[in-house]
């Protein structure tokens, strides 16, 4: 008993905007834990010091456990899926028993560690900035967001509601009901075209779960230009909602969750917006600095956690490197460095340890080359989804395909020009790799990954000493 109180904890997040492979990551994360995957970087596995790793169960009875293994089950079909995307907040523990370095360590009997990993949805993630926002300010900002070129089609109904709605008529909850509505329909549907926009919130307008129908999701932005409401107008309803949302949805998750986080890593779908243009990577660039400026980061150490939680290790990972050739995974790395170069300042101004990586925490392709018009262009080789379309050829999910992606600006600043044009990559959804079952001796078969052991060694490896 007295040993496991002196066991500490660390709580690590994973988080990144919606499809930056947040589930993925820790069911890989957790297979490679406890499974022993080839993780030659990750220095307490590569010394030998961890004697084994394992589940335990769910240590908080109000936070669902993450399915671990109803993701392992979606990997080992035949043929296999990915699986489902992160719609709630789940939670799971790993203790990794370790030979420590540390004489104090060993002298306070400390040779285990409990690995809290905390999911969540993306969509939640950007409800965070609204903490620092008025209402007023999130109307002009959402208003400013719906004209922009790449929203305008699908904000059209949504903006003309905004030219009959008068933020100072009395309030009315059809009207409320009517604004909600299409304002939830254009941030759907600019969602569904555009894989890799973002906007300002609110999150559970794109998940809303058990909050479906309620008040607390009964408001939208109104055009409120210099215009002062009073109260009872729609406006100040509006507000009302506004702040209740905050109160009751974004306040508890923040306070209950995202603040009691260690360390933290944001895994980042830099390609996506790259292949889109200037335009997309400033989208994600104000999207990342808008979200990261509430992270509660400081420097820390194993003892100071038990009394008060900071982010003191903040990695930021470019997410699908096996969707590009090795030869271009710096060159990834280097504009997602400048992506969040904002960010890192402030945490790094806080004593916190800021670091960026380039991985694929599941690798679904292989490298090859091809020779085209008598040149050797570096490839990948992996089997395309059901339904992807190369050189005019529809995949069935089952036939293996070599492509040339495109080669990543050379220089990182280029990508973050507003002109930019399009980088010409050529992506593909690859099938993951199945999950083979145990062989004769007993050793399940490591998953493949890239750069999975530096991001665990930059995450853990100080808690492992």
């Amino acid at each position: 008993m007295f040993t496991d109180m002196m066991t500490p904890t660390l709580r690590l997040g994973v988080t990144g905007l919606s499809r930056a492979g947040k589930t993925i990551f820790i069911t890989a994360l957790i297979r490679n834990l406890v499974s022993g995957g080839r993780l030659p970087f990750f220095l307490p596995e590569a010394e030998g010091r961890i004697e084994r790793a394992y589940l335990e169960p769910q240590p908080d009875d109000a936070v669902p456990r993450f399915d671990y293994e109803g993701h392992l089950a979606a990997l080992s079909r035949d043929p296999p899926d990915w699986p489902e995307s992160t719609r709630r907040l789940s939670q799971l523990r790993v203790t990794i028993e370790y030979r420590s370095e540390s004489a104090l360590r060993r002298a306070f009997g400390i040779s285990r560690l409990h690995l809290d990993v905390v999911d969540y949805p993306g969509e939640w993630l950007i409800d965070l900035p609204l903490l620092n926002m008025s209402y007023d300010a999130w109307c002009a900002e959402a208003v400013a967001q719906a004209t922009a070129p790449r929203r305008q089609a699908h904000s059209t109904a949504w903006r003309t509601f905004l030219e009959t709605a008068n933020p100072n008529a009395p309030q009315d909850e059809q009207i409320a009901l009517r604004g909600a509505q299409l304002f939830g329909d254009y941030l759907r549907a600019a969602r569904a075209d555009d894989h890799v926009l973002h906007t300002t919130g609110p999150g559970r307008f794109l998940l809303p779960g058990d909050l479906e129908g309620s008040p607390l999701l009964t408001f939208c932005p109104l055009a409120l230009g210099d215009a002062r409401y009073g109260r009872g107008s729609l406006a100040a309803m509006m507000a009302r909602r506004f702040e209740s949302y905050k109160s009751h949805v974004v306040k508890p998750f923040f306070r209950d969750h995202f603040s009691r986080l260690d360390r933290q890593i944001v895994l980042v779908d830099v390609l996506g917006p790259l292949n889109e243009g200037g335009d997309a990577i400033v989208d994600l660039e104000r999207a990342l600095e808008a979200v990261l400026s509430v992270f509660r980061t400081g420097s820390a150490n194993w003892f100071s956690a038990l009394f008060t939680r900071r982010i003191d290790k903040l990695l930021f990972a470019a997410t699908k490197a096996d969707h590009i050739h090795s030869s271009s995974h710096d060159r990834l790395e280097a504009i997602l460095r400048v992506i969040t170069d904002r960010a890192m300042g402030r945490a790094a101004e806080t004593g916190a340890e800021v670091g960026v990586q380039a991985l694929a925490a599941l690798r679904a392709t292989r490298e090859a080359e091809a020779k085209v018009d008598g040149e050797l262009l570096p490839c990948i080789v992996g089997v395309p989804m059901p339904g992807e379309r190369i050189a005019g050829k529809v995949f069935d999910g089952r036939a293996q395909a070599a492509v040339f992606p495109g080669d990543l600006p050379a220089n990182p600043r280029d990508a973050l020009k507003r002109d930019a044009a399009p980088a010409g990559l050529h992506f593909v959804r690859f099938r993951p790799p199945r999950l083979l079952p145990p062989g004769g001796d007993g050793e399940s078969p490591p998953l493949p990954n890239i750069r999975l052991d530096r991001a665990l060694d930059f995450l853990l490896s100080d808690w492992l000493a």
